[in-house]
């Protein structure tokens, strides 16, 4: 199928039949992933004897945040092997088998040894799959296709599919068996993936697989020896005692940091960019900036909200104990049932809709607001907070969610110069990177005999962001050149 059948295609609910395949194999590679996070932090800190490794919380959530961290980062490796070397559909296939991998290590290595080699190839690999799955599905529509923002709100749909899913599962086998069979789930609900992507992968134009800005043979020896010396001097790190479990997410935001500002150098400074592509990458910058205040609220989901589910939420339901990665799917039960609306929404509007600016401001304000609303029960007895109030609290993520995460995808396709698309996608997985790796730092500072102040400081500050953000709108907007 050329790239001009693909993008004409409507026979995928108005949209192109490549979009199916990349919604199945997201919709499982996230049960996989949101399946094992929903039980990790709990498995960190829950004790021998609960079947735990019996960290402390705040080494937990750190390493959480860290991981959280490095799925996003190792966007950046994937998207520039794609872009530089084999393609964007061949470096998703083989990342979803690294997924795969990493769970099996979960479930089947003992105790730490299992954290190191899990939770290292699953990082690898879902920052492979996820960079690649938007570049590929921004490549289905062609430039000004108006149906471009609602496909990437159904194909957000097939995330949340398996988010809401995921958790449910791997969270009762957890609970009934054991923590090592809940991450077997998970590994099972990759291989499922893979199998669906297997069928599919022909589906896609030849754009899939093009590689738009190639490594000359006399350049490789230089990458794979700076390869070898990042790999060495992160032993040397833990060697030495310089990079502990307690420090991970701190030292996560630092290098995340460095990478982000790097990363925006070497695009800004490419003479392969034109004046137009320039300014468009400028843009991005303040939606960067508001991505990563909006992940470091959204991503508490697995740190600090993970430990209130924990220990102030009242799990009881019926004389029985709900699991706490339970919780981890209400917001994908919310996107389940608003992703539509919001994608009919966006279609209706059509050129009216809000900018994509006033949307990034309006989604960091709600996420701010979701947090305020913890306020009202904060204080309270040990697993005392109602249910109801946590969902409420989640619809609120929700709402903040799609005013911003499924546009910042979109966003990333529509401002990329030619030269760097799928490392401008691995940009926009930079600023969640950078907000997952915040969220495990900030999770030290929780602490619920005092949570009204850290609840109050965290969502008034991204309010705060929120409306700067509206303020300057009108300026990040002329700098789109054309962009909405």
């Amino acid at each position: 199928m050329s790239s001009a059948e693909t993008q004409q295609d409507t026979k995928f609910l108005g949209h192109p039949r490549g979009l199916a395949t990349l919604f199945g194999v997201e919709m499982w590679e996230r049960f996989s992933f949101y399946g094992m996070q929903g039980i990790l932090t709990i498995y960190l800190y829950y004790s021998a004897t609960q079947g735990g490794l019996g960290l402390s919380e705040a080494t937990a959530t750190s390493i959480v945040g860290a991981y959280g961290g490095l799925v996003y980062l190792s966007t950046v490796a994937g998207a520039w092997i794609a872009d530089r070397v084999a393609g964007s559909e061949r470096v998703l296939f083989f990342s979803a088998i690294l997924i795969m991998f990493g769970h099996l290590a979960l479930a089947l290595l003992p105790g730490f040894l299992g954290v190191g080699v899990g939770l290292g190839a699953v990082a690898l690999g879902s920052g492979g799959l996820k960079a690649n799955a938007t570049s590929i599905v921004g490549s289905l529509y062609a430039e000004g296709d108006t149906r471009r923002d609602a496909g990437f709100s159904l194909f957000y749909l097939g995330i949340n599919l398996g988010a809401f899913v995921g958790p449910l599962l791997t969270g009762l086998v957890q609970k009934e068996i054991g923590f090592h069979y809940g991450f077997g789930l998970a590994a099972l609900g990759m291989a499922l993936g893979l199998i669906q992507y297997t069928f599919g992968r022909k589906k896609f134009g030849p754009e899939a697989n093009v590689v738009p800005n190639p490594l000359p043979r006399s350049k490789r020896p230089l990458v794979l020896g700076g390869v070898a010396v990042v790999i060495g001097v992160v032993v040397a790190a833990v060697l030495t005692g310089l990079v502990t479990a307690a420090n991970l997410a701190n030292v996560t935001v630092i290098v995340i940091t460095a990478a982000a500002v790097g990363y925006f150098a070497v695009i800004l400074s490419s003479k392969k960019i034109t004046r137009v592509e320039r300014s468009r990458v400028f843009s991005f910058i303040p939606m960067f900036l508001a991505s990563f205040v909006f992940f470091s609220l959204f991503q508490q989901q697995f740190t600090v909200v993970t430990i209130y589910v924990d220990q102030r939420l009242d799990r009881s339901l019926f004389g029985w104990q709900m699991p706490v990665s339970w919780a981890n799917s209400i917001n994908p039960v919310f996107i389940i049932l608003l992703a539509g609306a919001f994608a009919a929404l966006w279609t209706k509007l059509g050129p009216r809709q809000p900018s994509t600016p006033i949307k990034f401001a309006l989604g960091t304000v709600a996420m701010g607001a979701a947090f305020l609303l913890f306020l009202p029960t904060a204080g309270g007895a040990a697993n005392s907070t109602p249910l109801l109030v946590l969902v409420g609290i989640l619809l609120m993520f929700t709402i903040a969610e799609l005013l911003l995460s499924p546009v910042g995808l979109s966003l990333s396709t529509k401002l990329a110069p030619e030269a760097f698309r799928t490392q401008m996608v691995a940009l926009n997985f930079l600023s969640i990177a950078l907000g997952t790796s915040m969220a495990g730092s900030l999770a030290k500072y929780y602490d619920p005999a005092d949570e009204a102040a850290y609840f109050a400081f965290v969502g008034g500050g991204a309010v705060l962001f929120g409306l700067v953000l509206a303020a300057v709108s009108p300026f990040i907007k002329r700098l789109m050149k054309g962009v909405h």
